[in-house]
């Protein structure tokens, strides 16, 4: 999946989440794109995104007056959120929790910080693990790389 860095757009119960913001391609009021430029920009499919919207992911969508979707910028900023909450491992269910309490409002805001925090140890978690499966990894290549300038060594795996 492609994620997407997006400029942090403040909406009341709209969490902004770009890090590293760069604009959206139209300004706030011109900023109406169809589901398929957000598949484009995203990487996630059609489907997905519906899914997402059915799912409670996603917040409402609005509608052009023939009934397609219409992203907005806070859409793409919400998306791009998403799809960090997504590379962390955070299962689905987690995801729409989340999306529920963002929705409820500021009083929730206790609750989201728990969920975060918790996604940041398995985060962390998974991070020493990757180390030390990099140590090991490091470990093997240096002794293949000795090996092809030393003598056959039968013991070693």
């Amino acid at each position: 999946m492609t994620v997407i860095a997006s400029t942090p757009v403040r909406t009341p119960g709209v969490e902004s989440c770009a890090s590293a913001p760069t604009p959206h391609p139209r300004p706030d009021g011109q900023d109406r794109y169809t589901i398929s430029e957000v598949s484009a920009w995203t990487g996630l499919t059609a489907h997905t995104l519906r899914w997402y919207e059915r799912i409670g992911l996603m917040p409402h969508v609005d509608r052009s007056h023939t009934g397609q979707r219409r992203f907005t910028n806070r859409d793409l900023s919400w998306l791009t959120f998403v799809g960090k909450l997504r590379l962390t491992g955070m299962p689905v269910a987690a995801m729409v929790r989340y999306a529920e309490l963002v929705r409820a409002g500021e009083h929730t805001f206790d609750e989201r910080h728990e969920l975060l925090e918790e996604t940041r140890r398995d985060v962390r978690s998974r991070i020493a693990e990757l180390q030390d499966t990099l140590a090991v990894l490091d470990h093997k290549i240096d002794f293949y790389a000795g090996a092809r300038r030393a003598p056959e060594r039968p013991d070693q795996t």
